[in-house]
C-alpha cells in the first residue's frame, strides 16, 4: 500500500478482536524497529514500499499530496518537474489553502506546504500514471514562486519579476507561448 492510516488498521483488527490500544503499542514498536514510516500523525507506510518507490517522483509527489491535502505540488518542485530549472530541489514544495507546515520523513526528505489564499489555489492538473498527484501548471509554478519569493507580489513590476526570474536561473524561454501568457496575466493582476 502506498500509504495507510490508522483507522484502517483499527478496521482491519476489530474482526480479531484487538484493542485500540494494543494497535497503538504495536504502530509504536514497528515505529522502533523501522518497519514502518511515520509520514504525520495517524498516516504511515511500511518501510518496504516506501523504499521500492521514494526515488520515483510521482511517488513522492502523490505523498505530497497526501499527506497535506488540499494541496498541489507548486514552485520549485514542479519548475524542477518540467525542466525550467537546473537546479537540485530535495523538498517538495506544495501550494494548500491551510497553514503553512514542513513535514520532514527521516531520509525520504522534506515536505513543504506554503499557505496561500483560496482564491489563489487553482493552475493546476491531476497527472494519472502509478501515483496520481496535482501538480500546477508550469505558468502557475513560476507565478506560486514569485508570489511566495516577494511576500504576495507586493510592490514588483512586470520588469521585476523578469530581473527576479533571471536571477533565480528559471528557464522562461523554455515555456510555451500559452503558458507566457498565462503566467503574464497572472502577474499583471497584481501591477
Amino acid at each position: 500500500m502506498p500509504y495507510f492510516d490508522k483507522n484502517a488498521v483499527f478496521q482491519l483488527a476489530e474482526p480479531m478482536k484487538i484493542g485500540k490500544s494494543t494497535i497503538e503499542t504495536y504502530i509504536s514498536r514497528y515505529i522502533k524497529h523501522k518497519e514502518i514510516l511515520k509520514l504525520k500523525n495517524g498516516l504511515y507506510v511500511s518501510s518496504d514500499f516506501f523504499n521500492a518507490n521514494i526515488q520515483s517522483a510521482s511517488y513522492s509527489y502523490f505523498l505530497a499530496n497526501i499527506i497535506r491535502a488540499p494541496s498541489y505540488v507548486s514552485s520549485w518542485s514542479a519548475l524542477q518537474h518540467y525542466g525550467l530549472t537546473t537546479e537540485t530541489i530535495n523538498a517538495i514544495t506544495s501550494v494548500t489553502p491551510k497553514t503553512t507546515r514542513t513535514f520532514r520523513i527521516g531520509r525520504g526528505g522534506s515536505f513543504i506546504y506554503q499557505s496561500i489564499t483560496p482564491e489563489l489555489f487553482s493552475g493546476f492538473s491531476l497527472v494519472k500514471g502509478k501515483f496520481d498527484f496535482l501538480i500546477a501548471s508550469p505558468s502557475k509554478a513560476l507565478f506560486d514562486l514569485l508570489y511566495f519569493r516577494t511576500r504576495g507580489l507586493r510592490n514588483i513590476s512586470h520588469a521585476d519579476a523578469v530581473r527576479l526570474i533571471e536571477e533565480l536561473r528559471i528557464d522562461f524561454d523554455e515555456l510555451s507561448g500559452d503558458e507566457k501568457k498565462k503566467f503574464n496575466e497572472l502577474i499583471k493582476k497584481y501591477e
